[in-house]
Formats: structure tokens, sequence, C-alpha cells
């Protein structure tokens, strides 16, 4: 049996490892309403510096889920596109969005409550 059999969270786990990180959503998430340059995303994105801007668009690209245009201009246009596949990740990623927004509230409050009630649990140290 292969662990892709043993775990069906598996094949989430490995394209979440290639796609999802820090910065790579709102890059998606910018560059999905249509070509987008460098420079859009990079006020469209906040706090990402130019260097991880880059090193993210070369990730996505090599990962299928952009596509680099240079067009022959002095200085030269480069736009970026989302390719099918990453069109159909938004979807979710809106999704996941979405729910986020419902319930971040939701999950601070359970947050709050876990550690007050740790808080107020005496601790196995003092204890011994």
């Amino acid at each position: 049996m292969t662990g892709a059999e043993e775990n069906p969270a598996c094949p989430v786990s490995e394209v979440l490892d290639r796609v999802a990180g820090k910065w790579a959503i709102g890059i998606l998430i910018a560059a999905a309403k249509g070509p987008v340059r460098f420079s859009e995303l990079e006020r469209g994105v906040t706090g990402i510096s130019r260097r991880m801007l880059t090193l993210n668009l070369r990730k996505l690209e090599r990962e299928g889920l952009l596509v680099r245009t240079v067009y022959p201009t002095v200085p030269p246009k480069v736009e970026y596109t989302c390719t099918d596949m990453a069109l159909e990740l938004c979807e979710t990623l809106l999704g996941l969005v979405d729910w986020a927004k419902r319930h971040g509230a939701d999950i601070a409050q359970a947050h709050a409550a876990y550690d007050a009630a740790q808080e107020a649990r005496p601790s196995v140290t003092a204890a011994l």
C-alpha cells in the first residue's frame, strides 16, 4: 500500500507544500483578475519584497500556475497570467478566504478560551 492510499490527505499535503506559501495565495488571487504586471503585483500583495515576489513568481511559473509573457518593447513589458489550473485553484482559495473571514473571530475566541483554561490549570511541574 502506498502512502497516498494509506492517507487520503496526502495528495492535498503534497500540492499545498508546492503552491501554498506566505505569498503564493495573494499572488494567485491578484493574477486571477487577468494579466498583471510585476509592479501591479508588488503593489497588490501587501508586505511582499521585490525579491520574494520574484522568487514566488518563478515558483508558481514552474508549478504550471502562472504564464510569464515578455513583450519585445523598450523597456520590456512582462505580464503574468493564471493558467486554467490556477484559475480553478483560485476558486477554491476564494472559498477558503470566505471561510476564514466568517470564522476568524470564532477561532480567535477558541484560542483565548483555550489559553485561559491552560493558565487556570495547575502546572504539572509545579505539582512535582
